[in-house]
């Protein structure tokens, strides 16, 4: 059997790590996109630090441990376009949602929040849509 599903696992308990790790030492939920999102537009001007700070460790350690051990195998499409188009729309969904799958899925469901469960499942639901719409019938990654 393959092995691959291992790291998947790891990378899973590493951000629930983070999350109950982030909840019990600033006593807020971590999500990742509502944490960049302050920093852009400027909303999280008094923890600015911590913010910048979370966002580069989730930066930088993925890197570190790509060049420490190896760069897993991905299957990320060359097309530029592409991958800058999938960037902006999963940004601006994030904002229409109020969150993303760090917040809704990891901390939400976590805590039995029924809104967290259903973004989650309208998440995973607008993802299999993608791959269809973009994969099987567009072709274009």
């Amino acid at each position: 059997m393959e092995m691959d599903w291992i790291w998947g696992l790891v990378g899973g308990l590493m951000i629930g790590g983070a999350a109950a790790l982030f909840l019990l030492v600033n006593g807020r939920i971590m999500g990742a996109s509502g944490l960049l999102g302050g920093l852009v537009d400027g909303s999280g001007s008094p923890n600015r630090a911590e913010r910048a700070a979370f966002i580069a460790g989730l930066v930088t350690v993925p890197a570190v441990l790509a060049l420490l051990f190896f760069e897993p195998e991905t299957n990320l499409t060359p097309n530029l376009a592409v991958v800058i188009s999938a960037g902006l729309l999963v940004g601006i969904g994030t904002r229409l949602a109020n969150g993303c799958t760090s917040g809704h899925g990891v901390c939400g469901i976590s805590r039995f929040s029924l809104r967290g469960m259903v973004a989650t499942v309208f998440y995973l639901l607008a993802g299999g849509f993608s791959v269809v719409i973009f994969r099987h019938l567009l072709g274009v990654i």
